[in-house]
């Protein structure tokens, strides 16, 4: 790969939820924090939506590597597609819980939910993609999970990312909707913002010098229109197309060719 040719240690741009190379821009930050408000204070849920590619399952991932597993339990549900009773089913696995019958699903989440607050640990359960949610019984399903609270305190705090739709498909179930405590959208970022975040991977990669020239940053800004996910796409594509060029560093024309080619996937 082109990763020896620019002298990396690993690839910079890959499409993952990596926290290694979280890019904690404002945007990001406030992001996380309302997240850990809502857990820190025991509140029911919160929301977290953005663009496609904003790097909301970034900052989820994120939040998960700093949570203490000595302290928290928790379930990442990344399957919105399954029947409400397969989606209870699948978080009492995710944790630790033996199956039930359908009829038990939700008593033993609450069951679990106690029995882990009264060794010292919350529990919380994190829905990737909660907008892709295709039976509108599962959002049933998880608005009963408030009933598990004592003297307003909960067992567990649910968090919900999602495009900008699930905001309304929460209104729309009342007791859901009433238990959001907080919510946050991600915007892209802006430009000076992309610069960094550019630096900020490359970095930690291993560069030891800035590897794109003034034109094929502001190619690339005006491109990706500051979405992570599209930067990524764009930025791996013009290191490849430069080791290929033999380039020194890369310029607007791997910049143009990266964006045809990621246009053309």
């Amino acid at each position: 790969m082109y990763d020896k040719y620019w002298d990396l240690t690993e690839l910079p741009f890959e499409n993952v939820p990596d926290p290694r190379f979280f890019y904690s821009s404002r945007d990001h930050q406030r992001a996380l924090l309302q997240m850990f408000y809502a857990i820190n204070t025991r509140r029911g849920a919160a929301v977290l939506t953005g663009d496609v590619g904003c790097g909301k399952t970034t900052v989820s991932r994120m939040l998960i590597h700093e949570l203490s597993s000595d302290r928290y339990e928790i379930a990442l549900m990344n399957r919105p597609g399954l029947s409400p009773e397969d989606f209870l089913r699948d978080m009492l696995g995710q944790l630790g819980i033996e199956d039930q019958s359908n009829g038990k699903l939700q008593r033993a989440l609450e069951v679990q939910a106690v029995k882990s607050a009264n060794a010292g640990k919350y529990t919380i359960v994190i829905v990737d993609d909660a907008h892709a949610i295709e039976d509108d019984n599962t959002f049933e399903a998880l608005q009963s999970l408030f009933s598990f609270q004592r003297n307003g305190r909960f067992f567990l705090t649910l968090l919900l990312v999602g495009h900008a739709e699930l905001k309304e498909r929460i209104a729309g179930v009342e007791v859901l909707g009433q238990q959001v405590a907080r919510q946050y959208h991600l915007a892209p970022l802006k430009r000076e913002e992309i610069l960094s975040y550019v630096q900020t991977r490359l970095e930690k990669a291993g560069a030891d010098r800035f590897l794109f020239d003034e034109d094929a940053l502001d190619a690339l800004c005006q491109a990706s229109n500051g979405v992570p996910r599209d930067i990524n796409n764009i930025c791996d594509i013009a290191l490849l197309l430069g080791f290929d060029a033999k380039v020194k560093t890369v310029g607007e024309e791997q910049i143009e060719k990266a964006v045809y080619a990621v246009n053309n996937m």
